[in-house]
């Protein structure tokens, strides 16, 4: 589909409908790949248009036949190109993610949040966890954004939540985050590697949603991917560097009875082949039985 110059589209498309059609044929032609909050080019490019016009994010519908101000079209043509000429994800387009309803400020200091944990955790880990108003202690590894941070929170309102990052930068937008959520008191920030930082502290539950992807999958990624931090995306050559150490570590960060709580992408084999012994349990969740782990501390003590 040949460029057209800024002033012919903004004179021939005239309405959200016309902009949502370009857009979406833009988006195909130029072969982008979705995954960051969407997996398509129409609900991509509707996101797109009704964010840039302040519109709600669930009501394409009734606007459809507006017309849009010069200026308008002027701004969605410019967010339009960026997500064709520079691969970004759209999240860091619109500094937002959203994640079970949940909103979270986003860049390119973080991985755009996505994870199976989330929904897991606003459920309070049923039915995995035996008392879910006893956790009074919680902890994200790996917080990223900081996003299950502020759900763990939501999810045990009695609980302090602590998150670790190893990277600096992480963490100041899991602050902001934190901070937007009114919960920076309730979540504490360390920044460090997997435990370092957390010498002689314990939980009632840990959930860590940390780099998983193999060295293979890390070379093959689509080049919005590689827009994220390298840092929050691979972990070894087979994927399960940092699960590795989680496992070993996490027993003297629980307390008894406490949970652990681990998204480990669809490396399901090698991690029951690396640890055969282990009485791992697999949830049948929306990623499928091979995504996410749960594991007591008495079985890890065995």
């Amino acid at each position: 589909m040949p460029n057209q110059a800024p002033s012919q589209a903004i004179s021939t498309l005239v309405t959200v409908r016309d902009w949502l059609r370009f857009a979406v044929s833009r988006f195909n032609s130029a072969g982008l790949f979705f995954g960051h909050g969407s997996s398509n080019a129409f609900d991509e490019a509707a996101y797109l248009i009704l964010h840039t016009l302040h519109l709600p994010l669930d009501r394409l519908e009734p606007f459809l036949d507006a017309r849009l101000l010069p200026s308008e079209a002027r701004q969605i043509e410019q967010l339009l190109e960026r997500r064709v000429s520079e691969r970004l994800p759209a999240p860091y387009l619109t500094h937002e993610a959203w994640l079970q309803g949940y909103r979270f400020y986003v860049d390119e200091r973080v991985i755009v949040p996505r994870s199976f944990l989330a929904p897991m955790i606003l459920e309070q880990m049923q039915p995995w966890l035996a008392e879910p108003g006893e956790v009074i202690r919680a902890l994200d590894l790996c917080t990223g954004s900081g996003c299950l941070a502020v759900l763990l929170a939501e999810a045990f309102p009695d609980a302090d939540i602590d998150a670790v990052d190893l990277s600096p930068d992480a963490l100041e937008v899991a602050q902001r985050n934190a901070a937007d959520y009114g919960l920076e008191g309730r979540i504490t920030l360390y920044q460090g590697d997997l435990f370092a930082p957390l010498a002689g502290m314990t939980y009632d539950l840990i959930v860590s949603n940390p780099p998983y992807v193999n060295a293979d999958s890390v070379a093959a990624l689509p080049p919005e991917y590689r827009h994220e931090p390298a840092l929050a995306l691979g972990s070894g050559a087979d994927g399960l560097d940092a699960t590795r150490i989680i496992l070993r570590d996490a027993a003297r960060h629980l307390n008894p009875g406490g949970l652990l709580a681990v998204e480990i992408g669809h490396n399901r084999a090698e991690l029951e082949a690396a640890f055969p012994d282990l009485a791992l349990f697999w949830p049948e969740i929306e990623g499928g039985a091979d995504t996410v782990f749960v594991i007591t501390r008495e079985q890890l003590a065995q």
